[in-house]
């Protein structure tokens, strides 16, 4: 399956395609993992989320800003949804890719961005993460979250497992409040393990260390309940209270699961993507995991046997490209 996930990836970071699902609303099966496109419909899934027992990070999700009249747009829906949610008394917390806010435009336009994003929260009292994109914005994000750090105490960031380095980052900031996960871009050997066993391996390591070496909230965000299970192991044996850390999962995905956890009393936060800019976001769902095919294809057709040979049908046709370019 890495060659279909080389595919949907390359679709990920396809701007014409970004741009173009930005005038068919929600579709494919992606209505099933994002939220909602505007505010309202969005806050009631946070309610709703709340009801069951479940915190929640939301995402305004854009990609590819390259404009600055586009970011501050961007900047202002975050600003909204945190106001509004503050006023709905809602449990949640903003997630925000500086990427969206200008960080491929001018950094100090960006910094000034996330200070005016994190001030607003500050007022509501709510916690700020700063999601973490490709290599290329590794360090000028880790740059901005460190000026961040001097003066804000509401703010955290996301470690990928699958970097070489996650496990010094990890130490850098294990009194912070992270979000840990296994790392969802393509990123080449030079820089990342490539293989699942090494990525798991590298992702426990990361968990352990954060939630034993320092004395920061420790988001644990990941679907897989093998490493969920071995981390609930290891959190008894330390004798880990459970305020310290919470499970993170996206939203739609393993739900029975995600009550589950939260019938055995752990902490679970939902995270809640929304807004007109879908694609790429979903695209990186279908890579994480090709069998999410089956959203898309459930979306089209009721048809049970439609449904299995078009899933099908898709994957043999994402390989016949990688071949047709090769060939090429």
């Amino acid at each position: 399956m890495g060659v279909v996930r080389d595919i949907f990836i390359g679709l990920s970071e396809n701007k014409i395609l970004n741009d173009a699902s930005k005038q068919v609303g929600l579709r494919f099966g992606a209505q099933k993992v994002v939220g909602g496109t505007g505010v309202k419909d969005t806050l009631n899934c946070l309610r709703d989320l709340n009801n069951q027992g479940m915190s929640v990070t939301f995402d305004n999700l854009g990609e590819f800003i390259s404009d600055r009249k586009e970011a501050e747009k961007e900047k202002n829906n975050i600003i909204k949804m945190i106001k509004e949610i503050q006023k709905e008394g809602l449990d949640a917390h903003a997630s925000v890719k500086l990427s969206q806010i200008g960080l491929n435009i001018d950094e100090t336009f960006c910094y000034n961005n996330i200070k005016e994003i994190l001030d607003t929260a500050k007022e509501t009292n709510m916690f700020v993460n700063l999601d973490m994109e490709n290599y290329l914005s590794k360090e000028q994000s880790l740059n901005i979250l460190d000026n961040l750090l001097e003066e804000y105490d509401n703010v955290g960031t996301v470690i990928q497992a699958y970097f070489y380095d996650a496990k010094k980052d990890v130490r850098k900031y294990k009194n912070i409040r992270t979000r840990l996960v296994k790392g969802a871009y393509k990123e080449p050997d030079t820089l990342a393990y490539q293989s699942k066993a090494d990525i798991d391996q590298s992702y426990f390591e990361i968990i352990k260390t954060h939630l034993v070496e320092g004395n920061g909230f420790t988001s644990i965000a990941t679907h897989d309940h093998h490493i969920i299970e071995k981390t609930l192991r290891f959190i008894e044996t330390q004798n880990i209270s459970k305020d310290k850390f919470e499970f993170q999962m996206l939203y739609g995905f393993r739900k029975d699961y995600q009550q589950d956890l939260v019938a055995r009393g752990y902490n679970m936060c939902v995270y809640v993507p929304y807004g007109t800019d879908w694609y790429a976001y979903f695209m990186r769902r279908l890579a994480e995991r090709p069998q999410n095919l089956n959203l898309v294809v459930k979306s089209l057709t009721s048809s049970k046997k439609v449904q299995a040979g078009a899933a099908a049908a898709a994957v043999i046709a994402g390989l016949a490209l990688v071949r047709k370019a090769v060939k090429n």
